[in-house]
C-alpha cells in the first residue's frame, strides 16, 4: 500500500494559520530559514492584511506546506509519491528534493507579484460543480469574447470544473450553467484568474528565472498538474511549475494517475482538506486525511500501520 503527500494551493489559507502547525522543533526551523529567506517576519506573511495579496499567500501556503512535510519525514514517514495542486506543486518539488527550499521561495515569491501586478480587479476565477469539463468546455466558446475571456481552468474532479478570466464573463457562464443543472456555480473569492493563457507572460519569465537554477533529479516522483504525468527529470519539473500558471490544472488526473500506482494513503499538509475531500470521493477505498484536522501523532500512526 503505497503513499502520497498532497500540498495544497490557494483558497484555504486564513489569518494566522501558521500558527496552527506543530509546535516542534523542525517546523520552528523551518519557519525561521524562511524569515532570513525572504527578510521579513512569519506574522507579517499570514495576517489579514498580509492574505489579501497573492504573494503572501503563495509564500504562506509554500513554508506550510514544507513544514509540514519535514516533519512528517523526521518522524520517518517517507511517501511514495507527492503531488502539489498550483502553487502547492512548489511544495511538492521541495519534498521530492528537486529543489531547495530556498529556490522555491524565491520562485514563488516572483511568481505571486507577477500574478498581482498583471491584471486588474476585472479578473478572477468561478466554480461549477456538476457538469462535465467537455460541456463546459462547449459552454464557455458561446461566451468567450476577445474583449471578456473566460476559461476552462483546472480539473478538480469529474465535475467540479473552475473558470478563469474577466468576472463579467464568468458571471454569465455561472448563470448560464445554473439554468442548465449545475449543482453549484459561484465566483471564488481569487483576485487573479490562474491557469489560463492570460498569465502567458508569467511562464516566460518563470521559465527564464530557472534557467540559472540546479534542480535535481527527485528524489520521490511527482504527478505532474499540467499533463497528470509521473515526473522523474529535473527538466520536467521545471517545465511544469512554469507551464501551470497559464494551463489547466489536470488535479483529478493526477491523483487517478496516482491511484493507478498503488496509492491508498494521502495525506494532505496543511491548511485545509479540500484535496482530502476530493480524494475520499474519487476513491472509496483509500485513506485520506488533512493535517489540518488529524493530529502529527495520528497520521504517523495511519503511515506505520498500513496493511491493517
Amino acid at each position: 500500500m503505497k503513499t502520497a503527500f498532497l500540498f495544497p494551493g490557494q483558497g484555504m489559507q486564513y489569518p494566522g494559520f501558521l500558527e496552527d502547525l506543530p509546535d516542534m522543533a523542525v517546523v520552528h526551523g523551518t519557519l525561521k530559514e524562511a524569515e532570513q529567506i525572504l527578510e521579513t517576519t512569519i506574522d507579517s506573511l499570514h495576517s489579514p492584511y498580509a492574505l489579501s495579496t497573492t504573494k503572501a499567500v503563495q509564500q504562506s501556503l509554500l513554508i506550510a506546506g514544507v513544514a509540514m512535510s519535514r516533519l512528517l519525514e523526521q518522524e520517518g514517514a517517507k511517501p511514495d509519491y507527492v503531488a502539489g495542486h498550483s502553487v502547492g506543486a512548489f511544495g511538492a518539488a521541495v519534498a521530492a528534493k528537486s529543489c531547495t527550499f530556498e529556490q522555491a521561495l524565491k520562485l514563488v515569491t516572483l511568481r505571486g507579484q507577477m500574478m498581482e501586478q498583471s491584471l486588474d480587479l476585472q479578473y478572477g476565477m468561478g466554480v461549477v460543480v456538476g457538469l462535465t469539463e467537455d460541456k463546459l468546455i462547449d459552454i464557455v466558446a458561446e461566451f468567450h469574447t476577445e474583449e471578456q475571456p473566460v476559461y476552462v481552468s483546472n480539473q478538480n474532479s469529474p465535475t467540479q470544473i473552475t473558470l478563469s478570466g474577466n468576472k463579467k464573463a464568468i458571471q454569465r457562464v455561472l448563470e448560464y450553467v445554473e439554468r442548465k443543472g449545475a449543482r453549484s456555480a459561484k465566483l471564488l473569492n481569487v483576485s487573479t484568474p490562474s491557469h489560463c493563457p492570460l498569465f502567458e507572460h508569467v511562464k516566460d519569465v518563470l521559465e527564464q528565472e530557472m534557467d540559472d537554477m540546479l534542480f535535481q533529479r527527485p528524489k520521490i516522483p511527482i504527478a505532474a498538474n499540467r499533463n497528470a504525468r509521473l515526473l522523474r527529470q529535473a527538466e520536467a519539473i521545471k517545465a511544469d511549475l512554469a507551464e501551470s500558471i497559464c494551463h489547466p490544472v489536470k488535479w483529478h488526473d493526477a491523483t487517478n494517475v496516482l491511484y493507478e500506482n498503488g496509492v491508498r494513503i494521502f495525506i494532505e499538509m496543511l491548511p485545509g482538506d479540500v484535496l482530502t475531500k476530493l480524494a475520499n470521493t474519487a476513491f472509496p477505498d483509500v485513506r485520506a486525511v488533512s493535517t489540518q484536522k488529524v493530529a502529527v501523532e495520528d497520521v504517523l500512526y495511519i503511515l506505520n500501520h498500513k496493511g491493517v
